[in-house]
């Protein structure tokens, strides 16, 4: 199956890029006055922990491995890639939900909720791939639903 955005091969990247979204969504959902303002601010936010990321581990592989900048950062792009991918799901699942008609307070929420979703289903999948028995795919399914729930509160809290 083709995975161009990384969503399935991009593992750490993957996560990383969703929590990011849902941190830009539970500040910017009532920071903004329009879902196509959030779906910017998530896009922007990503983008930025991207390339500081991105910038990190080609310095890091440098450093580390002795290797050359611009062969570092070729290695680092395909690593890191998924981290800006991510924003891709959460993105298209607010403006969905402005175009079945939700306010763009309830978008955001559809929007939280579906980035826990997401984090819990990456999880679990990591879990499955890594052979963990049923209790253990579900103990990682339950850490990735706290790590979102983390942010979901912290967007109760910073309304």
């Amino acid at each position: 199956m083709a995975d161009p955005l990384g969503l399935i091969s991009g593992g750490e990247a993957v996560f990383t890029g969703t929590v990011v979204c849902a941190a830009a969504i539970a500040y910017g959902g009532t920071h903004v006055s329009s879902t196509a303002e959030l779906s910017v601010a998530i896009f922007g936010t990503v983008l930025v922990y991207w390339l500081a990321h991105l910038h990190a581990r080609t310095l890091g592989v440098s450093v580390t491995h002795g290797h050359h900048p611009l062969e570092s950062l070729r290695a680092a792009l395909v690593e890191t890639w998924p981290i800006a991918g991510a924003s891709v799901l959460p993105i298209l699942i607010l403006l969905t939900a402005e175009l079945a008609g939700a306010s763009l307070r309830t978008a955001a929420w559809i929007a939280m909720i579906a980035t826990i979703f997401l984090l819990t289903a990456y999880s679990y999948l990591a879990g499955a791939r890594s052979g963990l028995d049923t209790w253990g795919r579900v103990a990682s399914a339950a850490a990735g639903a706290g790590i979102g729930i983390l942010v979901a509160l912290l967007k109760v809290a910073l309304h």
